[in-house]
């Protein structure tokens, strides 16, 4: 870990009652779901990195429309060293085209239904939950 936090965007698309998400490969939270997103680049707004990151990540075609909110990731070991520091922004995306394909360092892209991720019926990264609540219920 570096000694200050890292910018990250996700991409938040909700469409026909659908959420879009994958499943991490990598730490943190290697095997749960949660939005496509990763890593802002220098000079990059986190509006067009999530949009990036989620053509990257599952080939999915969308448009900005918002930030939602900001979520701060941090992870400490047993000796409360930190491991892992982000901060998300949030975009909410509208769907364009495309069907999700998982890429680049996830191992599954899908639409689930958001009652399902609201009922706890996908195992997902903390926060997807709250932040699926800002869309469907602002």
């Amino acid at each position: 870990m570096t000694d200050h936090p890292k910018l990250a965007a996700l991409a938040v698309v909700i469409w026909d009652g659908m959420v879009l998400l994958v499943k991490r490969r990598n730490e943190p939270d290697a095997g749960l779901w949660g939005f496509p997103g990763g890593h802002v680049d220098l000079g990059e707004t986190a509006m067009d990195a999530a949009i990036r990151e989620l053509r990257e990540e599952t080939t999915i075609v969308a448009r900005p429309v918002r930030y939602l909110t900001n979520v701060d990731v941090i992870e400490s070991d047993d000796t409360g060293v930190v491991k892992f520091h982000f901060l998300l922004a949030a975009v909410l995306c509208e769907y364009v085209c495309g069907e999700p394909i998982a890429q680049d360092d996830v191992s599954e892209a899908r639409w689930w239904p958001v009652a399902d991720v609201l009922c706890n019926q996908v195992a997902c990264s903390r926060h997807v939950d709250s932040v699926v609540h800002l869309v469907v219920d602002p």
